[in-house]
């Protein structure tokens, strides 16, 4: 059950990656809703999927 939240909470930041304040409103969600390991590995995920999107990459402190 887990990893299908993980999958979910992926999918979602894909389709809000448009507006840089949902797509922080959802990583929120997701501290709420992973595991540790969960959100190591989505860690990981932000980190190439924000590459090429500085707008991004500032939202993704909200993990640290």
């Amino acid at each position: 059950m887990p990893r299908m939240i993980y999958d979910y909470t992926k999918s979602v930041l894909e389709r809000v990656s448009f507006d840089p304040n949902l797509f922080r409103k959802e990583l929120r969600k997701a501290l709420k809703a992973l595991l540790p390991y969960e959100l190591e590995q989505l860690k990981k995920w932000l980190d190439y999927f924000t590459n090429n999107r500085p707008d991004l990459k500032a939202c993704v402190s909200v993990l640290d």
